[in-house]
């Protein structure tokens, strides 16, 4: 694949480097050898299909889903083993079985398919996008995929990067964020770590899956000037910075056709304008059709026993054979897995057969690194935190914190070392298949104790709030975990706390000033709360190691730097869409089916109809968003507080080619080292709400100053101009400002630029 790189918005600062995991591998010889390594891998592909039988070309375009494969004729259900999907290869050739196995936050295992397996778990994917941190998003790519390899899988179905448009999104914390060059920035250094390994990462999905309710009918519907804007340029600068080696197409529609058949999106924009050459796979059960499909840029049907027929088996063949095909497609689509895989040293690296040793202790520090590094510190009045070691009875309350952290649901769900201490079955929804509540074995309890040992620390579960707040009375410090549970397929109905959390915060804020909230949550919730606490920390899903993380953080071993990635709204009316579309129509589908199932003899009722979702923010996304409507949220994206104070100084703006670089001193004016992240925005010639162009993440002692410079992304700078068509910086004035958020002040300076363009 290309391996062209555009300007990033990053400093050149290399604060902290990932921890690489060495996995052994078995030899394995192939029968013959592919072709010289030393031919390109267009060539070595393009040799490969000259050599293969049709019969071995079509074998490539269809994957397995294992957990379903013995209802499939032919499946070679020896080779398979409990995982997402399973593609067999042509040995003769030295072309390796593809085994796929989700997803982004470790080597998932969601209902223990495979008994007693188990994988380190990273925080939520939004714990790592608060970083800011591109070391720390590589180092956890690197990790999951040296996992993943050791376990027999060389195909991980990680790099999501949907922007959050809803806060209500169930997949929210999969993904990173509301701004497409921070979660492009960070997916492209995830793919990239896993495929050091070497494994194969896709990026999903492709495109515009932006809610779970009805994500197999909904129709989203933008014009092209925003979709290039957002999501999409979220997606390319991943594909540039991780060169994954596929991309997964997404459930939905967009702007009418099929994500996995939509010619706009993989032909034209993916195949055409990104010139990727790897290959487009479905997601599971998102193919529809064979020729069209096929013709449209779908290259692989994932898991087809989840779609309604095989499509890209015997009639994909019926198709070549009546002409619907050409059959330089069908080897164009060979050509480009090949392609994928080369790139990927899948064909020159012997692939492990059997389980090889990890070494989950040293993992678990990447994945402690990244929550320590990616919990936010939203509010912190008089010194509230970090908690004083004097403290002698510390209290906690709720959210099952004396066994563990709260992680998210669906096919990202990681079976995680230690175990589950907590974990509740669905018994209803979409989700009930394959998700389950799920709390990994890191205590925060046991993890205060342990920092803390002079204290009393006790725990009790607030299911009573009137206990809770007699027992409060009691203590120096009160400290509740507030937790909201996510999970893929299914979007949370409202972003308030569930099962009263609410009224237990206040119940014990009124009898303990000393009150801290922890939150362990899929996204932002409402905090009605907020004016009687005077501390609240979000620690997202934090994680294999999310005990431990947070106990850092409360206690000031670690000082907080974490940004948020995305907007807390004040109220549930501030987003473009409070309510979910779909959800009574999914409401009142459910209910007629349910009294179908009790009444067989009742009138059938159609499933839930196809519905459109018109984004009419356009292109202006999360912060840009709030701006342009003039609403103030709770929390603004990019914010973050520490237990130091910073400065900016002496900011200095010029042109750099296509866009811009500013430089400016950063003082740490506090008496603790901290990480500081000035973030750069750009407000565009033509006026509009200011956007994020780029940071810097700076580590300073007390006292200490550093002249940073931070380059501008040129297509932030820019306005896509579908007439070009491509990417144009107007000429004129453009208004910089470096701040600690999307709405703080900060230093403030004009540049003029003379304008150009940039290809699509």
């Amino acid at each position: 694949m290309r391996r062209w790189r555009s300007a990033t918005g990053l400093a050149a600062l290399a604060l902290s480097a990932g921890l690489a995991v060495a996995c052994p591998v078995v030899a394995e010889v192939s029968e013959t050898p592919s072709s010289a390594t030393s031919a390109s891998p267009t060539d070595r592909a393009n040799d490969l299909v000259a050599r293969m039988t049709r019969e071995e070309k079509l074998r490539l375009i269809h994957g397995y889903f294992p957990p379903m494969a013995d209802r499939t004729p032919g499946a070679p259900l020896s080779a398979m083993i409990p995982s997402a999907g399973y593609i067999p290869g042509v040995p003769r050739l030295g072309i390796p079985d593809l085994r796929e196995s989700d997803a982004s936050l470790g080597v998932a295992n969601q209902v223990e398919q495979r008994k007693g397996d188990v994988a380190t778990a990273l925080p939520s994917s939004l714990a790592t996008a608060a970083t800011f941190d591109s070391e720390i998003a590589f180092a956890g790519g690197e990790m999951i995929g040296g996992e993943a390899r050791a376990k027999t899988f060389n195909v991980l179905l990680a790099g999501g990067v949907n922007l959050t448009r809803d806060p209500w999104g169930g997949r929210n914390f999969e993904y990173l964020g509301e701004d497409p060059l921070l979660a492009g920035v960070m997916a492209g250094e995830h793919i990239r770590g896993v495929q050091t390994n070497p494994i194969v990462s896709t990026i999903k999905h492709y495109a515009f899956n932006s809610q779970e309710t009805g994500r197999t009918i909904m129709d989203a519907r933008l014009d092209e000037a925003a979709l290039r804007e957002s999501d999409l340029l979220a997606f390319q600068i991943a594909i540039e910075r991780g060169d994954p080696g596929s991309v997964m197409c997404a459930y939905n529609k967009i702007n009418g056709d099929w994500a996995c058949e939509n010619d706009f999106l993989l032909n034209q924009v993916l195949k055409r304008d990104w010139g990727y050459d790897g290959w487009v796979m479905s997601d599971w059960g998102a193919v529809h059709s064979t020729a069209k499909a096929a013709l449209a840029g779908l290259d692989q049907q994932s898991g087809q026993e989840l779609d309604s027929g095989p499509f890209f088996s015997a009639p994909f063949e019926a198709a070549l054979a009546a002409g619907e095909i050409p059959e330089a497609r069908l080897d164009d689509m060979v050509r480009r897995i090949l392609v994928g895989m080369i790139e990927n040293d899948l064909l020159d690296t012997p692939p492990v057969t059997t389980a090889q040793p990890i070494d989950y202790a040293r993992n678990a520090e990447v994945a402690q690194r990244a929550a320590e590094n990616g919990i936010v510190l939203l509010k912190n009045e008089g010194g509230a935190l970090p908690l004083a070691r004097t403290a002698k009875r510390i209290l906690l309350v709720g959210g099952h914190a004396d066994v563990g952290v709260l992680s998210g649901g669906g096919s990202s769900q990681v079976r995680s070392v230690g175990g589950a201490p907590v974990e509740i079955p669905l018994t209803s929804g979409a989700a009930s298949s394959f998700a389950r509540t799920t709390w990994h074995a890191s205590s925060p309890l046991t993890a205060i104790r342990a920092t803390s040992p002079s204290a009393t620390v006790t725990y009790i579960d607030g299911r009573d709030p009137a206990a809770a707040a007699a027992a409060a009375q009691q203590a120096d410090v009160v400290v509740v975990f507030a937790t909201q549970w996510t999970t893929e397929a299914q979007d949370v109905e409202d972003i308030s706390l569930p099962d009263g959390q609410d009224a237990l915060i206040q119940a014990v804020a009124a009898a303990n000033a000393r009150t801290v909230v922890v939150l362990e949550t899929g996204g932002p919730v409402l905090m009605p709360w907020i004016e009687e606490v005077p501390a609240v920390v979000q620690a997202w899903y934090p994680g294999q190691r999310g005990g431990e993380a947070i106990a850092r953080i409360l206690f000031g071993e670690v000082n907080p730097s974490g940004r948020l990635p995305i907007t807390f709204p004040a109220s549930a009316d501030q987003p473009p869409r409070p309510i979910v579309p779909g959800m009574d129509a999914l409401k009142r589908a459910d209910a007629a089916a349910a009294a179908a199932a009790s009444n067989p003899g009742a009138p059938r009722a159609e499933g839930m109809a196809g519905f459109p979702v018109d984004y009419v923010e356009g292109s202006d996304v999360g912060y840009r968003w709030y701006a342009r409507e003039g609403l103030k949220p709770l929390f603004p994206f990019g914010h973050g507080l520490s237990y130091t104070t910073f400065a900016y100084a002496g900011l200095a703006a010029e042109p750099d080619g296509d866009g811009l670089k500013v430089a400016v001193d950063v003082t740490n004016t506090g008496d603790r080292a901290g990480i500081e992240t000035p973030q750069l925005y750009v407000t565009p010639a033509g006026g509009g709400p200011r956007r994020l162009a780029g940071w810097a993440r700076v580590a300073l002692q007390p006292g200490e100053t550093r002249r940073v410079t931070i380059t501008a992304e040129p297509r932030i700078v820019a306005e896509y101009d579908v007439a070009l068509p491509g990417w144009r910086i107007a000429s004129g004035p453009y208004r910089i400002v470096v701040a600690r958020d999307a709405v703080a002040d900060g230093p403030t300076t004009e540049i003029s630029l003379s304008g150009s363009t940039i290809r699509p």
